[in-house]
């Protein structure tokens, strides 16, 4: 990550850099996180700048990691992808109700379109669920400004706060005007130093805790209410009465190209609404109109308020981005379909992949194939065509199980779970665990795709690569151990491309049996194999070093050369 300033001291920075800066300068003493386009590059940021950031096994881990932190008066920032927060979910609905000692924010960076997702839920939907205050920036300097904001809600109100990105905002550059110079660390006056203090009726919430919790958090967000209509984060930009717009996050910039002499309401802090000044503006215009990506939440919330106002057609809208040309039309009333988009190349695996490798036996055994989430995923596209399902991260386990359980023998001995390595740390131990507490009849087969990287989201480390965000060495988890202490006896090593023969025959073996087995198909991402390897090296260098070191330091006299006086360079 290299920044570079203009004369005026702006940086060109994407809104996930400028929130890594910001997360800097708000003196934000921990990170965690998942990596998950389009949300990855705030923590990998955060690190480079100087700050403590680690990746978690998934998001429910990185969120309950930061709220300890939160407890201890620091201040956090936890980073996923909008399908991480239904990880995350268990943990939020119930800190909200807790609070938290110190800023907590939870950034979440939605996909409308689904460049890179498997869905199009709208994260606005779980802070009104959760009652977690809802903080949309629109660009990446509003990102940067907002943030503070943010700390600053959560700090006074003693909550976790949602910081909700999407694509276009995660991803687009715009110049950013930062507080500090570049460079220097800002005083951390004002920041709270950690520190625990004992608080058992907030931070353990038994039924008894939580009756009461609960209508504090209500009365909260009552009071932030009241704050948002009159001092929050919105701005009112006044221009002809005919037409205004209510909008928030990257829609106000399309909003503004697309009716430049609109006024216009931009909303920073989305929940709770400012009810009172979205009444007030409503009413101040002939013409009301709420501009929002994916879901109609804020339109609802409006009429629901008996605030006048209008919407897109769902019917059209409601599917993928907004742009200009789609703004105009909504304005404009002009429902008809979408341009159909030209034609773009499928994306498959990279050539030289190992995993094609492993889909093409899989393929060739005329497996029934349950699969996951990864860049494996593309498997199921042609020309291999060799998965069959995909739905959630760690989902490939149950739904073969599953399958297994109930289909007749003969197809049931054809299916095969399939999962990534940082997929199957993420959310596929449960499903192993099941897989030897309630096997199937007819057995069942694992296959670990391991590719010693978090591949589909730029090659981020994980608990099996042996080394943190930041590169530097740590435990590395065996999943042959992890197997054998699940109770699978039928554990295997073997690497899909130079051991393709035996990998085909292990996995016909396995498929005849009717006992439960699995496999590790293990060779590196073809994009990181040389860092891998490189790495490796320097694992064992130092390894070594540290063997020989104790050695030496063995026996005083001899310095472990089994000669009195070598230690000493004398014979």
């Amino acid at each position: 990550m290299h920044f570079s300033q203009d004369k005026s001291g702006r940086l060109l920075l994407s809104g996930n850099e400028a929130v890594a800066l910001a997360a800097w300068h708000c003196g934000v003493a921990l990170g965690t996180g998942y990596p998950g386009t389009p949300s990855t590059e705030i923590l990998e940021s955060f690190s480079a700048l100087g700050g403590k950031a680690q990746w978690a096994p998934n998001e429910k881990v990185a969120a309950e990691v930061a709220l300890g932190a939160a407890f201890g008066r620091a201040r956090v920032i936890c980073t996923m992808k909008h399908v991480g927060l239904n990880v995350a979910a268990d943990v939020l609905f119930t800190m909200t109700y807790s609070g938290v000692d110190g800023g907590y924010v939870l950034a979440v960076a939605d996909d409308p379109g689904m460049a890179s997702s498997q869905n199009e839920q709208d994260s606005r939907r779980y802070a009104e669920a959760a009652v977690a205050p809802l903080f949309e920036p629109a660009d990446s300097q509003d990102a940067y400004d907002l943030l503070q904001v943010a700390f600053e809600v959560s700090e006074r109100w003693k909550i976790p706060v949602i910081f909700r990105l999407t694509t276009r905002v995660s991803h687009s550059m715009s110049p950013v005007k930062p507080r500090f110079p570049l460079g220097t660390r800002p005083p951390m006056a004002g920041v709270p130093q950690p520190e625990f203090v004992r608080d058992i009726p907030s931070h353990v919430m038994v039924p008894g805790h939580a009756r009461p919790a609960h209508r504090r958090l209500r009365a909260k967000m009552a009071e932030m209410e009241i704050w948002n209509d009159t001092q929050g984060p919105n701005r009112i930009e006044r221009r002809q009465s005919t037409l205004g717009i209510v909008t928030a996050g990257i829609s106000y910039h399309h909003a503004r190209e697309a009716a430049p002499d609109a006024s216009v309401l931009k909303l920073g802090l989305s929940y709770p609404l400012p009810l009172s000044l979205i009444r007030s503006f409503a009413a101040s215009v002939d013409r009301c109109v709420v501009i929002e990506e994916n879901d109609p939440w804020l339109a609802t919330a409006c009429r629901a308020a008996g605030i006048k106002v209008e919407a897109k057609d769902d019917a059209i809208f409601r599917y993928g981005e907004l742009n200009v040309d789609r703004v105009r039309r909504i304005l404009a009333h002009d429902s008809r379909p979408d341009p159909v988009a030209p034609r773009g190349k499928p994306p498959e695996l990279c050539p030289g992949c190992p995993h094609r490798s492993s889909f093409e036996v899989m393929k060739e055994l005329d497996c029934i194939v349950s699969g996951d989430i990864g860049c494996y995923t593309l498997a199921a596209l042609p020309p291999l065509a060799a998965m069959d399902m995909m739905i959630d991260m760690g989902a490939a386990i149950g739904m073969g199980l599953g399958l297994r359980h109930v289909l007749p023998r003969e197809q049931a001995r054809r299916v095969v779970s399939v999962i990534g390595d940082s997929t199957f740390l993420h959310g596929g131990l449960p499903g192993l665990v099941e897989m030897a507490y309630n096997p199937p009849e007819t057995g069942h087969v694992l296959v670990i795709l391991d590719n010693g990287t978090t591949a589909m989201t730029g090659q981020q480390e994980h608990p099996g690569t042996g080394r943190r965000l930041d590169g530097s060495g740590t435990y590395r988890v065996s999943y042959e151990d992890m197997a054998r202490a699940a109770g699978i006896k039928n554990v295997f090593s073997v690497n899909p491309i130079r051991e393709r023969a035996k990998f085909k025959s292990l996995l016909a073996e396995s498929l005849a049996k009717d006992e439960l087995t699995v496999l590790i198909a293990r060779s590196p991402c073809i994009l990181a194999a040389g860092r891998i390897t490189a790495w490796e090296k320097e694992r064992k260098a130092a390894k070594q070093g540290a063997v020989e070191s104790s050695a030496a330091s063995a026996c005083p006299e001899c310095g472990g050369a089994g000669v009195p006086g070598a230690g000493e360079g004398k014979l």
